[in-house]
């Protein structure tokens, strides 16, 4: 559901998609080709909240912020499932791994690998290229042309997906048992096993 909130309309540009069961509220501003999942609460009732061209922010993300401040998703970001970015900036083709806690004022800058279930507390400012885990978070290594390349082909799949929600997806009622043409998803398993490659 998309809310309006003192008069900030959000704004969602017309190639990215946002699940009905998805809260955006207020000054929010998505980009082209962006993934919202279903359970993300992207609250701009506070602050702003900036989502870039390519991103993705997937199942049950949290996305707020204390006044005043702007959430920023820098382009090709990829907010796993369960994320939670307060008051972060988060750098150009970052991942956030599932379940991680971003707190706030931290700068993410670009091209940085966060593992799930990390924690990086508040105020925290990584350089490029850092591979960051842990409770409290730190960086553990810098983040390799694979990795990258990894992370990369990875989104590609999610920048794919508004559309393929726009084209494909509708609610309907269950069966009540498996058809005996049933189709096969060989082309998302094959495009995801030539990517692994």
């Amino acid at each position: 559901m998309i809310y309006s909130f003192k008069g900030f309309i959000p704004v969602v540009h017309e190639s990215s998609f946002v699940h009905p069961q998805a809260a955006v509220t207020g000054n929010v501003i998505i980009g082209k080709n962006v993934y919202i999942g279903p359970g993300a609460a992207i609250r701009g009732d506070w602050g702003a909240i900036i989502i870039e061209d390519g991103c993705n922010v997937q199942e049950n993300c949290t996305l707020h912020m204390f006044p005043g401040t702007t959430v920023l998703l820098k382009e090709n970001a990829h907010i796993g499932h369960g994320a939670v970015i307060h008051g972060a900036t988060i750098g150009r083709n970052c991942l956030v791994g599932m379940n991680s806690v971003i707190m706030d004022n931290v700068v993410l800058e670009d091209e940085c690998i966060v593992g799930a279930m990390s924690f990086i507390k508040a105020d925290e400012h990584f350089i490029s290229r850092s591979l960051i885990a842990g409770n409290p978070a730190k960086i553990i290594k810098t983040v390799s042309d694979e990795m990258i390349a990894w992370k990369t082909k990875g989104t590609a799949l999610y920048q794919q997906l508004p559309k393929e929600m726009q084209e494909y997806w509708e609610p309907c009622e269950p069966l009540r048992f498996v058809p005996a043409d049933r189709p096969k998803q060989d082309t998302l398993y094959s495009t995801w096993n030539a990517m692994k490659k």
